[in-house]
């Protein structure tokens, strides 16, 4: 049995992401690799707007440590995908990302995936708390 596609509803946040000509990989979709950056664009895009993280300055940084996507349906250039957002764990130290990228007009996810940031020390590398401003922030990411 396949699990159902993602919809609109299920996420907090939906983002405009343009796709580009240098997406298109050889065989007129946009590549997989493209997806991971649409990901990592919409949650540190998300975090910044909202004076959570200063990429050049912030004492705690979220350092990716793991990544999946599901493929469904092909994405293409010229078009504007929307990057679906929402928090399906808080950890101490750690989020758990769930994203999809959605075709314009589509209500089922084109692809699904997930993205784990560790809080981390920027000087020590070494893992610390969520800061309290970022927490209170992502916790208004999660779906019930």
């Amino acid at each position: 049995m396949t699990a159902a596609l993602p919809t609109r509803d299920q996420f907090a946040v939906l983002r405009p992401a343009p796709t580009r000509w240098a997406d298109n990989d050889i065989y007129g979709h946009v590549n997989n690799a493209a997806y991971y950056g649409f990901f990592d664009t919409a949650v540190n895009a998300w975090l910044i707007e909202r004076g959570l993280l200063d990429p050049s300055a912030s004492n705690a940084i979220g350092l990716v440590i793991e990544t999946g996507c599901r493929y469904h349906a092909a994405l293409s250039f010229p078009e504007t995908v929307e990057v679906a957002l929402r928090v399906e764990r808080l950890g101490n130290s750690s989020v758990r990302y769930a994203l999809a990228l959605f075709s314009e007009g589509q209500d089922d996810a084109a692809a699904d995936g997930w993205f784990v940031h560790v809080y981390v020390d920027r000087q020590t590398r070494r893992p610390v708390p969520i800061p309290v401003a970022v927490r209170a922030a992502l916790e208004s990411l999660i779906v019930a």
